[in-house]
């Protein structure tokens, strides 16, 4: 049988030797394309070739591209698993022409390869065209022999090509498997069966859609090919399912393994194919540096792993597991992909954190939703659209998976409800949002001031910290003036960095800026005005930024950079930044990881940061440049930020290259210094470091010895009011068990007429146990008593016996204990009145209230 790894080659080879460049997969995570939520073709890094937007120094290439499928246009999460050639994740095999060759060589390469290099029978393929396109229909005929009653012509739908509504776009040829018993039964083309499969996509760009909708001829024509790799191995292979392919069958191993049952049974095929493929999209997507959130691609990725984990659970797979399989799809994919080899220990411990976490809400949530769907069985089969928000907002059940649970017991959800309430809570959270920050933000009309013109203002504070400049609009508001000049140093808050300070100088007189705001063109300064100054359009005035506060905010957004750059050298290319604050007594970076730092990893980053501040890197700062440009340099950026056409890089050397419109020390060494001054969670899979530079190292040192000096005269004051809490608190606990023990005796069990009191009680540590054993003897009378408790992680045990029943039935609370003991893996004993044993195994605790009975008959008996 040819393997999986001889195909893809064998595709790569044949190609190469046609002149194509192999170049490597592009990240499953397209940060350069924010459009994207992850990348879903072949073509996706060629774009800007297609755009016109980009060139490359080749004109042929050929890959194997790693895509995930999971929303919008493209979305096969609901088949996965349930047909045999639907997954989330597959890669994509392709060549491409820029203007190089076009549709005589792809057709004819295409049908070479698959009937001469592969064999495929050449009675079972078919190809289609777009319904207009005679020259692709003739070629077929020409250039291949393959059956001219196989050719088949289909719509739009089936054969054009678009890649937006607008831009580069064309007909295609796909190429069709028949492998029904029917060779020649060409109504299963195009009909969704699995007897008969498209397994490449030969698409032929050679126009443009114009804003009317009209088509115009392109003057560079392309090929962008697409074949699905897991399919061609499956028709390779001689296999009805892609998951019975070597592809997936080692991963359906270790999951038979782990779990237990075998894929061979129907009801067990469905979990193990889902799992197999959710592993395959989750360790992927997070060696390319997504990570399980609640937002954007990281919300797609939480839903596939607990859709994959409630799979689990029909293999009785209740614990995290997914992580177990890592290691085996490291082994069989990394050679080609060795990024998921360089992040296994981060796939591995994401997988895990994110499915523990997810385990006990998901227990409690399938135990309510069985609630549900059993009132929804006995009246309407409907899942109330509340009741599946319940569902997904207090235990983080996706609606698909909902979706999913009902569907298998024939019940269907009131999606509209479930909707309605969805978008209330997020109206709710942008009132919050909105109401949190009213007092502080104020919405500026430019049309209540006054101006002679256009109000646009040049920003010059990359190179000054004054400037004289003339007022160009002017409002007052109470005890200030609104200003707009036609140029200021004075930076406005964005990408992390606050707002400049500083003053306007107006006739002689300084007036305090206490605030800067963005309005259209215009920068607005919200100038302290006591004295109700007429500020008169048109005059100059002196705008002073502080300067010392400029630097120190500039020594810190730069650190932010190198430190960026630290955190993925250390840590991985996953890290991303999620949020900052730059401001001139300390900087915040918040960053994609799913594991605390250690105190190594924090020194070397910190050590690292120094290193290169010590370099005395020199500042490369690009402005207004071209944003394709910018990328080309391979400037960071991530998705969700919104870029224009003209952008801004800050670089230093070789180290760090972002986009960013902050301002910047013009080298690494006029930073000083960095120290980190703690690290912590702020979400699931987001960490947060802040630190200190140059003088603020020195600020922060002071701020800690006057805290350490203010702490220890609080130290004692402290601890004498915990000891007085702790007498409170347990002689409060006392008397709340004292009550529990009373209720034992209220209904005690016999043997012989000897009373029996017992039960399992919760207690601090084993001297509380001990007391309150003590205190069951005393309000015992005649009988036995024994109490269990978990404490730390073993089980504990506590006996009394009253003196009649010593005396007169011989019976030893030492010997009951003892033997009580052994049943969880211990021992122990004491006196005949009280007693004291325990064991490590506290799954048998109720084995050791249970058994009280006959322990003390064995011992009546013995006497």
């Amino acid at each position: 049988m040819t393997t999986s790894k001889e195909i893809r080659d064998q595709f790569l080879t044949f190609f190469k030797e046609r002149g194509h460049r192999i170049v490597p997969s592009s990240s499953v995570i397209p940060y350069d394309d924010p459009t994207l939520l992850f990348t879903n073709a072949g073509m996706n890094q060629f774009k800007d070739v297609f755009l016109g937007k980009g060139s490359r120094d080749y004109k042929r290439a050929a890959n194997t591209q790693k895509c995930i499928r999971v929303s919008g246009k493209h979305n096969d999460l609901e088949e996965v698993g349930f047909d045999t050639y639907h997954h989330t994740f597959f890669e994509m095999l392709g060549n491409w022409s820029f203007g190089d060759y076009y549709k005589k060589e792809a057709i004819k390469w295409a049908w070479e390869l698959l009937t001469k290099v592969w064999g495929l029978p050449k009675e079972r393929l078919y190809a289609t065209v777009y319904k207009d396109d005679d020259e692709a229909m003739e070629l077929w005929k020409k250039v291949t022999d393959i059956k001219h009653s196989h050719i088949l012509k289909f719509g739009e739908k089936e054969n054009f090509w678009e890649m937006g509504e607008t831009g580069p776009c064309g007909p295609c040829s796909e190429i069709h498997i028949n492998l029904s018993q029917d060779p020649d039964n060409s109504s299963l083309v195009n009909a969704g069966t699995p007897e008969c499969i498209e397994i490449w996509n030969l698409v032929f760009i050679q126009y443009n859609r114009e804003n009317d909708g009209t088509l115009t001829e392109l003057p560079a024509k392309h090929i962008d090919t697409g074949m699905g790799f897991e399919r061609i191995t499956a028709v390779l292979q001689g296999k009805k399912s892609n998951y019975d392919t070597d592809i997936f069958q080692p991963i359906i191993k270790k999951i038979e393994q782990i779990s237990g049952f075998s894929y061979e049974e129907e009801k067990n095929q469905a979990p193990m194919r889902v799992i197999a493929d959710h592993i395959r999209t989750l360790s992927f997507a997070i060696a390319d540096g997504a990570l399980p959130s609640n937002e954007g691609r990281g919300y797609v990725l939480r839903r596939i792993l607990r859709r994959a984990a409630r799979f689990g659970r029909k293999l009785n797979l209740n614990d995290a597991f997914l992580y177990k399989l890592v290691e085996v799809l490291t082994e069989q994919m990394s050679y080609i992909f060795p990024e998921i080899k360089l992040q296994k220990d981060l796939i591995e411990k994401t997988l895990m954190a994110e499915e523990k976490s997810f385990a006990s809400a998901l227990d409690r949530g399938i135990e309510l939703f069985e609630k549900i769907a059993a009132n929804a069985a006995n009246s309407d089969r409907i899942i109330k659209g509340n009741e599946a928000f319940t569902l997904y907002d207090t235990y983080g059940f996706p609606i698909d998976l909902t979706l999913l649970m009902a569907k298998e017991k024939n019940l269907v959800v009131d999606l509209q409800k479930f909707n309605l309430l969805l978008e209330e809570q997020k109206k709710r959270a942008r009132e919050a949002s909105k109401n949190k920050f009213a007092s502080s933000v104020e919405v500026i009309n430019l049309n209540e001031f006054s101006t002679d013109g256009a109000i646009n203002t040049e920003f010059v504070g990359y190179d000054f910290f004054e400037v004289e400049a003339k007022i160009i609009a002017v409002q007052k508001k109470l005890e200030y003036i609104y200003i707009a000049l036609d140029k200021t140093p004075f930076y406005v808050e964005a990408g992390g960095q606050i707002d400049d300070l500083g003053t306007i100088e107006y006739e002689g007189e300084e007036y305090e800026v206490i605030d800067v705001s963005n309005a259209g063109g215009a920068i607005i300064h919200i100038v302290a005005n006591p004295n109700n100054t007429d500020f008169e359009l048109g005059k100059i005035v002196k705008a002073k930024i502080d300067k010392k506060r400029r630097l120190k905010i500039m020594r810190n957004h730069s650190a932010t950079h190198l430190l960026h750059a630290a955190l993925r050298k250390f840590l991985g290319g996953h890290v991303q930044q999620a949020g900052s604050y730059v401001g001139p007594d300390r900087l915040r970076f918040d960053f994609n990881h799913i594991s605390k730092l250690t105190d190594e990893e924090i020194n070397k980053i910190e050590n690292w940061v120094n290193e290169k501040i010590l370099e005395a890197i020199p500042l490369t700062h690009y402005r207004e440049i071209e944003f394709e440009k910018a990328k080309k340099m391979g400037a960071l950026m991530f998705f969700g930020d919104k870029y224009g056409d003209k952008v801004n890089v800050v670089q230093f050397g070789e180290v760090s290259a972002e986009f960013c419109g902050g301002s910047h020390v013009r080298n690494t060494s006029e930073i000083g210094a960095l120290k980190i001054i703690s690290e912590s969670s702020i979400a699931a899979g987001v960490r947060r470091i802040e630190a200190v530079t140059g003088t603020g190292i020195l600020d922060y040192a002071k701020s800690l010895e006057t805290k350490i000096i203010s702490l220890e005269s609080k130290i004692n004051e402290v601890n004498d009011e915990l000891r007085k809490k702790e007498k409170e608190l347990s002689s409060y606990a006392i008397e709340k068990k004292i009550k529990e023990i009373e209720k034992l005796i209220e209904k005690p069990t016999r043997f012989e007429n000897i009373k029996i009191c017992k039960g399992i009680i919760e207690a601090d540590n084993e001297e509380m146990l001990k007391d309150l054993a003590s205190v069951l003897r005393g309000k015992l009378g005649s009988g036995v008593g024994v109490l269990a408790s978990v404490i730390g992680e073993k089980v504990s045990i506590a006996c009394v016996v009253s003196d009649d029943l010593i005396k007169e039935k011989n019976l030893s609370a030492g010997k009951i204990a003892g033997e009580l003991a052994k049943k969880v893996g211990g021992g122990g004993g004491g006196r005949p009145t009280l007693a004291t044993a325990g064991g490590k195994d506290t799954s048998k605790i109720n084995e050791v209230i249970n058994s009280v009975e006959a322990v003390i008959e064995n011992f009546i008996l013995e006497k």
